[in-house]
């Protein structure tokens, strides 16, 4: 793969943001490795987990993230649905999962990660996933500046690929929704493979030319797509709403309404 692309900008923000994103799996990592001893667990009004390993992250993260950005408000999964998503916000800021994919945290699946994004106007213009238990991770910041990078490595350019003439390469995600997801994309695209995975994951693969298709179409929080989509689109792919139109972020309840995610098309 050549080197990553994008402009001076583009890049000089993507090192910082993987360094903040780097630093919050590091925390997080700290208590997958030594769960036993380190965990504490609690309940989100939904009944989902919440784990001290997501806090760690959060609190760093919103930490670095205003001090980068002063007067840019971070919009973190945990605190929103612990404490109420924001009513209302400018049109610039962050949009934060500490620790996307928590039950595969808990099952010592390594799938889990930390996802971080920038959003102008509604829209994702810059993104970084990082997947701590890999050492992996996603970045992309406007078109050509996608990139993968590993520990210790150089980042690396990505571009998503043309669908083969033989059947899409189709994702959907591990545990939610996963069986009407694959269902309905087979009833509309031709479909060659099916895998599971974590979400963060699925759009480096799409980025990365690895898949073709990320169908996730039940509702889910703005701040599961919103990094991965940043990525994808830098590298020339598309999120978009179960009815065609482009995935946009700030929505009431920061929901979204089930997405599809492909690669260049």
């Amino acid at each position: 793969m050549a080197q990553a692309g994008g402009t001076a900008e583009d890049r000089d923000l993507l090192d910082v943001l993987r360094l903040i994103t780097e630093r919050a799996g590091k925390a997080i990592l700290a208590q997958y490795i030594d769960a036993s001893s380190v965990l504490e667990m609690q309940e989100k009004p939904d009944g989902a987990p919440i784990t001290s390993a997501d806090l760690s992250s959060e609190e760093l993260l919103v930490e670095a993230l205003s001090t980068l950005t002063p007067g840019v408000p971070v919009v973190s999964e945990d605190r929103s649905v612990m404490e109420g998503a924001p009513a209302s916000l400018p049109s610039r800021f962050w949009l934060v999962d500490p620790l996307d994919g928590t039950q595969q945290f808990l099952v010592q699946n390594a799938e889990f990660t930390v996802n971080v994004a920038l959003i102008q106007d509604g829209v994702p213009i810059a993104g970084v996933v990082h997947a701590p238990a890999l050492a992996m991770t996603w970045a992309g910041a406007g078109p050509g500046s996608a990139a993968f990078s590993q520990t210790d490595q150089p980042p690396m350019a990505l571009e998503a690929r043309v669908c083969p003439e033989a059947g899409a390469t189709l994702f959907t995600h591990r545990y939610s929704g996963s069986d009407v997801s694959k269902t309905t994309a087979e009833a509309t695209y031709k479909i060659a493979k099916h895998h599971k995975a974590g979400s963060g994951m699925v759009f480096g693969f799409l980025a990365s030319g690895q898949a073709d298709i990320y169908a996730r179409l039940e509702p889910t929080g703005e701040w599961t797509s919103a990094a991965g989509q940043a990525i994808l689109t830098a590298a020339g792919g598309r999120v978009e709403t179960p009815e065609g139109a482009l995935l946009t972020y700030g929505k009431p309840g920061f929901r979204n309404p089930g997405f599809l995610a492909f690669g260049r098309r």
